[in-house]
């Protein structure tokens, strides 16, 4: 399982894994304990499979990301499990950004 307790991604802010069922297995930070959030998730990825069969096979979508102003929610697949990532957006993310020779981020 992932460590998002002792090694989390850079500006998380919370997280859940959770079962294929939608059961909560594991959470931190901001989203300890929220089962409303697992529900809603969970309803999300029901969605996707019911949209158009032809399309979205059972299990296929591998990654949603939905995208507030302030944060933004990544929702992976992996081994039989759900892994749900809030973060805290850059401030630099609606600009242009690029690097500089030492691999610094430059926002234009």
């Amino acid at each position: 399982m992932l460590e998002l307790d002792t090694r989390p991604l850079p500006d998380q802010i919370g997280y859940l894994v959770m079962s294929e069922d939608g059961a909560v297995l594991a959470s931190g930070g901001e989203m300890e304990n929220d089962e409303r959030s697992a529900n809603i998730i969970s309803g999300l990825l029901t969605l996707t499979e019911s949209v158009d069969p032809a399309v979205f096979k059972k299990r296929s979508c591998k990654k949603i990301s939905i995208v507030y102003e302030e944060h933004s929610y990544t929702i992976c697949l992996s081994n039989k499990k759900i892994y749900v990532v809030k973060r805290r957006n850059s401030s630099h993310q609606n600009g242009a950004v690029g690097s500089d020779a030492d691999g610094r981020n430059i926002l234009a």
